[in-house]
């Protein structure tokens, strides 16, 4: 029991280190792509967008985009996850702490290596905390709610808030351009790659051994009746519990 409680918290602990440590790298990510100057991806082209318009720093503009996302939970009924909530803040914090530390880059000798470390380290982030398995980010969550209500595919509902995300934060002044194309084709197969990487083995339960005249644990024989007796040993299979069950909902 103790061994199993050990090994228990132990993937816990890796699965919040996963978690914490992808919002982080996402955003970071994110920040390079914004010193890139050769295009965002479509939130991120809102995000620059609204950040020009209002003077507000684009980190800060991402948490209160994704709040404001978060409330249209609501009226699809989804349910937000640690995961969910984490992601509104850590994200928008690290990415203006990156910008903070890395100042404008000058000439394509920095900036596409910036690009490109940004995309791959954006599906290194990608892989992390959605193998962490701790509630989708609230844009997704907008998605799958969307996809849920409407009866439209995951594909139609995501290509028509993309669209109507990078078409809106363009207009406001957000950076549109090759990056955002490169981004777009290699965040699928990025992404894909790194949550095989990153995925997590549930933790398996041991399993119960049947003794003859015992009864099973967790069992309680009701008042005035006999105890159940567990199968003789060798009468037929044993089933094991379920493995790994979820620590924390999702």
């Amino acid at each position: 029991m103790a061994r199993t409680t050990r090994r228990s918290t132990t993937h816990l602990s890796r699965r919040l280190v996963q978690l914490y440590a992808g919002l982080a790298l996402y955003g970071a990510s994110s920040a390079l792509l914004v010193r890139a100057e050769l295009g965002l991806e479509p939130w991120g082209v809102l995000h620059q967008g609204l950040a020009e318009l209002t003077g507000i720093s684009i980190g800060v503009v991402s948490i209160i985009v994704g709040a404001v996302v978060l409330l249209l939970w609501i009226p699809l009924r989804q349910r937000p996850g640690l995961g969910t909530v984490s992601n509104v803040f850590v994200v928008g914090l690290a990415m203006d702490g990156t910008l903070a530390v890395v100042g404008e880059l000058d000439g394509y000798g920095f900036r596409v290596p910036a690009l490109v470390l940004g995309i791959v380290l954006n599906g290194v982030a990608t892989g992390l905390y959605i193998a962490a398995r701790f509630g989708p980010g609230p844009r997704d969550g907008l998605m799958t709610g969307l996809n849920r209500v409407t009866g439209r595919s995951i594909r139609l509902v995501r290509t028509a808030i993309e669209v109507a995300v990078v078409a809106t934060g363009f207009v406001l002044g957000g950076s549109l351009g090759v990056g955002t194309v490169v981004y777009a084709l290699a965040i699928g197969p990025l992404a894909q790659l790194f949550l095989r990487v990153f995925a997590l083995p549930e933790p398996t339960a041991p399993a119960v051994t049947a003794v003859p005249g015992v009864t099973a644990p967790g069992v309680t024989a009701a008042p005035g009746e006999p105890s159940t007796p567990a199968p003789p040993l060798g009468s037929g299979p044993v089933a094991a519990p379920a493995p790994g069950q979820a620590i924390l909902p999702q």
